[in-house]
């Protein structure tokens, strides 16, 4: 005879039985989302000296206004040399700090939950914007030195990292730590760690960038240390009543890499430290390698890790159309859905996705005779 405990853990597993859909709210702590559609944390690449400004305002508050339940700032580095591009987001100081402010207040006032993605992009740092090419940045044109678990650079035009010091490392845990306290502050509802991509997490992570020979190098609990020393930091500088999520790569789809198993495992250990979320996507760790890329390509990973770590996951990865968001969530696949490029072109995707599904959503006042 199964256990009420037992039969609760069985209906958060298996959305069929309550009756779960892509409009029911989610309560994670003391947060309630109300619906289960996600901003994906997508880089602008338009911020001065880390600061925010009105392009990010419009950008992520449209979303806001067009019904996403949760909105994510991009990839918002703990430090200068974590940045991606010039034009990076941080949170390292009080100004950036007071400029994300503004925003999370206006996503919440249109009755969405404001989330922050903070990040390290290690030895994929210090690179040009998308449009401009993206390629490795000299100092001359603005660039600095990267840093990284090993010194292997990401590609053939891109500099050896600087090996990272355990002394080092331990700063940057300090790092991370320190941009969660300001994430609070400026008033953010979730917080999520960036693992993913072949950023400094990752590339800690994965064997085929990672050789180290000490505790962060060699086997796997060596390599996940860092994850676990950040996430542990992490958590403890946030709020225990606002959730924490983590986005990894399930796999770099690359022989001898980091791949599902082992993300499974390193969920497990995530779900102990007090994360409420894995956030699955995959690959970023080397260039050029062969994905398979299709609708809901990512979602299985997302899928296998709620059921084999017992922690709720976020599908990610070519959702497009309400009806595939809306059976993710009914069959258990996650527990939310992110959606990036398809926000682009459409800032008011949930609201024609509530009409389309015959749900009930949150329509300003101001676009109401759209949408009578």
């Amino acid at each position: 005879m199964s256990t009420a405990l037992e039969e609760k853990r069985e209906l958060a597993a298996n959305p069929l039985v309550s009756g779960e859909h892509l409009f029911t709210p989610l309560e994670i702590r003391g947060v309630i989302l109300p619906n289960r559609i996600a901003v994906s944390p997508m880089c602008q690449y338009s911020a001065v000296d880390g600061v925010a400004n009105d392009w990010h305002l419009v950008h992520l508050g449209s979303r806001a206004v067009g019904g996403a339940g949760l909105v994510i700032v991009e990839a918002t580095a703990v430090e200068a040399r974590g940045r991606i591009s010039p034009g990076d987001l941080g949170l390292w100081n009080e100004e950036q700090e007071a400029a994300l402010s503004r925003i999370a207040a206006f996503i919440q006032s249109q009755g969405a939950r404001a989330g922050i993605q903070i990040a390290h992009a290690g030895r994929k740092a210090s690179t040009d914007t998308p449009w401009k090419g993206g390629k490795p940045l000299s100092p001359t044109e603005g660039g600095w030195e990267v840093v990284g678990p090993s010194p292997i650079p990401f590609g053939p035009d891109y500099p050896a990292p600087q090996e990272l010091r355990p002394a080092d490392i331990a700063a940057l845990v300090d790092a991370f730590a320190a941009s969660a306290r300001r994430a609070d502050r400026a008033g953010f509802d979730v917080l999520e760690i960036h693992g993913a991509h072949g950023y400094l997490i990752g590339e800690f992570l994965s064997p085929l960038s990672n050789i180290r020979s000490d505790q962060y190098g060699g086997s796997f609990e060596n390599r996940i240390r860092f994850a676990l020393e950040v996430t542990e930091a992490v958590r403890s500088a946030w709020p225990q009543e606002k959730p924490l999520f983590v986005r990894i790569s399930a796999t770099d789809w690359a022989e001898g890499g980091w791949d599902i198993e082992q993300s499974v495992a390193l969920a497990r250990r995530l779900r102990e430290l007090g994360v409420d979320l894995i956030d699955v996507s995959s690959g970023g760790l080397l260039p050029h390698v062969r994905v398979p890329v299709g609708p809901g390509y990512q979602t299985p990973f997302a899928a296998q890790i709620r059921k084999e770590a017992g922690i709720r996951t976020g599908a990610v990865g070519e959702i497009t159309a309400p009806e595939q968001a809306d059976h993710i969530i009914r069959t258990g696949q996650a527990d939310i859905v992110l959606l990036a490029r398809e926000l682009l072109r459409n800032p008011y995707w949930p609201l024609h996705a509530a009409r389309k599904l015959k749900q009930a959503a949150k329509v300003p006042s101001q676009y109401g005779r759209a949408f009578a």
